[in-house]
């Protein structure tokens, strides 16, 4: 089994920024991919950056045309621990945001595993 708990969210005004983190624990062989994703009010869901299916290159990463040029997606392999460090933010960033993770287990084993979720919120 895999855990994925996310961290860094919050309130912020405008303008502001946040540092989420998205941690993998428990029978990592290794992780494959990971994103986040931004869950707003009517379950819309949307990616918002991710690996590209290359997390342990790292060269590969995307972002949804809405954050490019204000967030930055990073990793540490050692911690299998996504980061996603987000400036300049507005109203409508606000939402839960979740990641997920390609993993294979130690017993070989491919599964896709999804966090809780951390909520941000930004006032105007």
């Amino acid at each position: 089994q895999v855990q994925l708990v996310e961290s860094g969210g919050g309130w912020v005004q405008s303008g502001g920024s946040l540092r989420l983190s998205c941690a993998a624990s428990g029978s990592i062989l290794r992780i494959n991919d990971m994103n986040w994703f931004r869950h707003t009010p009517g379950n819309q869901r949307k990616l918002v950056a991710g690996f590209g299916a290359d997390f342990a290159n790292g060269e590969k990463t995307t972002y949804a045309d809405f954050v490019k040029g204000r967030f930055i997606l990073s990793r540490d392999i050692a911690k299998n621990t996504m980061y996603l460090e987000m400036n300049n933010l507005t109203p409508e960033d606000s939402g839960i945001y979740s990641c997920n993770a390609a993993v294979v287990e130690e017993n070989q084993r491919r599964r896709l595993y999804w966090g809780q979720g951390t909520q941000v919120t930004v006032s105007s």
